[in-house]
């Protein structure tokens, strides 16, 4: 039989995640794993820079339009640069741009990496890893 982990603080559990949320690599930072979260830091904020500059568009939350709703979360994934860039009035998008469906799927991306990197976070934050 497997040993099961302690489980963590779920006050602490819950603040991590939302820090590593809120900027990416921030909640691996804090947990002491250096390397993974400088690379996190570095490299999805770039990613939703990138989809930003090839044009790509920050979708609404919509109900009324699931597909949409969907990639309004998944944008919404990336934390405090989805807000900043909606703060700025970054990400209108422009559909006629040859870029533009490729600077929607980095942004997609970026936020849907960095809600699997909250969740390998959270594991740690658990003593799972």
């Amino acid at each position: 039989m497997r040993n099961r982990p302690q489980s963590a603080d779920p006050g602490r559990v819950a603040v991590i995640c939302a820090v590593a949320w809120a900027l990416p690599g921030a909640g691996h930072l804090w947990q002491g794993r250096g390397s993974k979260g400088i690379v996190f830091l570095l490299a999805l904020p770039l990613m939703f820079m990138i989809g930003l500059g090839l044009d790509g568009e920050l979708f609404a939350i919509d109900p009324s339009q699931p597909l949409v709703a969907l990639a309004g979360l998944a944008d919404l994934g990336i934390g405090v640069p989805y807000l900043l860039a909606l703060a700025f009035g970054a990400g209108g998008g422009d559909a006629a741009a040859g870029t533009y469906e490729y600077g929607n799927t980095f942004l997609i991306v970026s936020g849907l990496l960095n809600v699997l990197v909250v969740m390998d976070a959270f594991d740690i934050a658990q003593g799972r890893k």
